[in-house]
């Protein structure tokens, strides 16, 4: 190397005083990352299984559990996987918005076969990773695109994704009332006054159906209102489905708030998942929505939303995609799959009414109705963080903080112990 080229290296490598003596100074690149807050749910489960007591319970996770306790793989689904391992196909990468026998399927299930906004050809709708890539790819569309109030209105409480996922995409969130914890059921008239003083062109989140976290649903003639609130206002619906025919047993059942929401003339985002509903947790098999004025508009943005799924995962997985695709599209498939969806929301309602029986013959003389009215995994049981605690330290019964129990984690063998601590704790 001659002493020229060396010189020149050594040159061209050397630091500007200042910046050297910041680098000097610096620990590490990272040195100003604060330590972020635990996950509250993880923190949960890693409780429990340091937990050695026999009767330990796990009611935070929200994932459905058998009557033993473990995780179930629905008969439709084995059978569906049987028969898509059988065709040999191999594993390329899925088209950018995923497959169509998918997610065509997805949104004729949320909507109905009759919808006319389907038959328009007003939907943009794409295969997802499972509901949370759903809603995040919509922000990621609203945040780019939308031109009206830049606040996403969403229900106290919600489920804590909602909140990271809109902000993280430049999106700032606001709160409506929707909890009552005095009478642990639905603030119906504070939630109408919040959503009729919110800003014309706000977004306005709202859960279908199975309200996550509390469990408390608005009735048919209570949505058929928030609708027409919502267009009054000029409010644009976000509607996260995570849960249809996991709440009642029925999907179309379900599916009333959405179906009313289409009727009603909105133009709208819907956010589905079939983790619940099909037991795909792992799978992430899910699917995004535009409602659209008209074929043209939602031709642009459909092509606009292919921008924005190329640059968040490039193109979803094909595994559970594929599964749920031969479900939907198999009429013995879908006849076994809504019976085994119908056996997963009942033994949730057999719980339900079990733990509200026994904590009613141990002589509580609070009312448990709240349980029963409830709908879907979770429940509200309006227990205080001090007696949450209490269950957790002296009975090994755990639950997130706010009170929050997942269904799931109950069964017929359990449901006598829970009550039991529940009562001893709210003496």
């Amino acid at each position: 190397m001659s002493q020229i080229y060396k010189r020149s290296l050594l040159l061209s490598n050397r630091v500007a005083p200042s910046a050297a003596a910041a680098l000097r100074c610096k620990s590490s690149w990272f040195s100003e990352v604060k330590m972020g807050p635990p996950d509250a749910i993880l923190g949960v489960t890693e409780a429990f299984k340091r937990d050695q007591n026999p009767k330990k319970m796990n009611v935070g996770v929200g994932a459905y559990r058998d009557d033993n306790t473990k995780p179930f793989v629905l008969p439709s689904v084995r059978e569906a996987e049987k028969r898509v391992l059988g065709r040999g196909l191999d594993k390329e990468y899925a088209p950018i918005i995923g497959f169509p026998e998918f997610y065509n399927k997805a949104i004729e299930l949320a909507l109905g076969k009759d919808s006319k906004r389907l038959q328009a050809k007003h939907n943009v709708t794409t295969q997802t990773i499972s509901g949370t890539g759903a809603l995040r790819v919509g922000a990621a569309f609203l945040s780019r695109f939308w031109t009206g109030c830049r606040d996403v209105y969403m229900p106290n409480p919600t489920w804590g994704n909602h909140v990271p996922i809109f902000e993280h995409s430049g999106l700032s969130v606001k709160r409506y009332r929707y909890y009552n914890p005095a009478s642990c059921d639905l603030d119906f008239s504070g939630m109408i006054e919040d959503l009729k003083k919110a800003p014309e062109g706000a977004i306005v989140l709202l859960h279908a159906c199975a309200h996550n976290p509390t469990g408390v649903d608005p009735n048919v003639e209570q949505w058929r209102e928030i609708s027409k609130v919502v267009k009054d206002r000029k409010l644009y619906p976000f509607i996260d489905f995570a849960y249809q025919g996991f709440a009642s047993g029925d999907v179309d059942r379900d599916a009333q708030a959405v179906r009313i929401f289409e009727a009603d003339g909105h133009d709208f985002c819907l956010a589905q998942s079939f983790a619940k509903n099909m037991g795909l947790y792992g799978e992430r098999a899910g699917a995004f929505t535009v409602v659209c004025t008209d074929e043209e508009e939602a031709a642009r943005v459909m092509s606009q939303v292919k921008i924005i799924i190329r640059g968040l995962y490039s193109s979803p997985p094909i595994h559970g995609a594929r599964i749920a695709a031969e479900i939907l599209n198999s009429d013995d498939l879908r006849k076994q799959w809504l019976v085994d969806v119908k056996q997963m929301a009942d033994r949730i309602i057999d719980a339900r009414c079990t733990l509200r029986e026994n904590l009613k013959k141990l002589g509580s003389s609070r009312s448990w109705e709240h349980i029963v009215n409830q709908i879907g995994m979770f429940c509200f049981t309006g227990l205080k963080p001090e007696q949450v605690t209490k269950l957790a330290k002296e009975y090994s019964i755990y639950m997130t903080q706010d009170g929050r129990i997942s269904m799931a984690g109950v069964s017929s063998k359990n449901v006598d112990y829970l009550a039991e601590s529940i009562h001893k704790v709210t003496k």
